[in-house]
């Protein structure tokens, strides 16, 4: 039987507890094959909007508690088969650096987890309106101006919810943002049967999260994801 039967209990606040709930059987006959997707920046900073400064997410609790949370909104229990963080980083930046090891060394290693590292790409410089010259320097302390933008990550996780789908792996997608560029996926997965939920902060995300099967709080949810 593939996959890790899940059922709606508290959520695990260690390692071994968190192997011990990946693996106990569940009370219900069948269960839907299930993948997180996280958009990981639109998740980071939407915590940091909507808790205090202080506030630290516990990246092993999320897993468990997104599953059972999607469970309880389908009725049935579910496979846990694997969650997929996609994170974009400037190569540049020594903030994304510790970000880059913290993904590499931690995250990466948690049970079913697996990290896609997308890098930003530089943006074009700000064109002067009057003479439209680009403007590679700040001209009030000189310093160079350097801007990225984040792509890909999108598109990484729209092909990865096809690709499972179609090759068998996926009942149901746990999608955590509130990027309404998702809509004509879900539509699309939609179509052929598999259900969406979506995992947000309302009421930031409403667009996307009422084309999706369900939605999922988070906010309600952060004391129980807290270190």
């Amino acid at each position: 039987m593939d996959g890790k039967r899940l059922a709606t209990i508290n959520t695990p606040r260690s390692a071994k507890a968190l192997l011990e709930f990946l693996n106990q059987p569940s009370a219900i006959g069948k269960f839907y094959k299930a993948h997180i997707f996280i958009d990981f920046w639109n998740l980071q900073l939407s915590v940091n909007s909507a808790a205090t400064s202080s506030y630290r997410l516990d990246w092993l609790k999320i897993s468990p508690w997104l599953i059972t949370q999607a469970s309880n909104a389908v009725g049935r229990a579910l496979s846990f088969d694997g969650t997929h963080v996609y994170m974009s980083y400037s190569p540049n930046s020594k903030k994304d650096a510790a970000l880059r090891d913290f993904a590499t060394n931690v995250l990466s290693r948690f049970a079913g987890v697996q990290v896609s590292m997308v890098e930003r790409k530089a943006q074009t410089s700000p064109v002067c309106p009057a003479c439209h010259q680009p403007i590679t320097s700040c001209p009030h302390c000189g310093n160079a101006i350097r801007r990225t933008v984040e792509k890909g990550v999108d598109t990484a996780i729209v092909t990865d919810m096809v690709k499972f789908a179609w090759e068998g792996a996926l009942e149901v997608a746990i999608l955590v943002s509130s990027d309404r560029d998702f809509i004509p996926a879900v539509h699309m997965l939609t179509a052929k049967g598999f259900k969406v939920i979506n995992a947000h902060f309302p009421p930031t995300g409403m667009n996307l999260a009422g084309e999706c099967w369900a939605s999922i709080d988070i906010k309600k949810g952060l004391p129980d994801l807290s270190r």
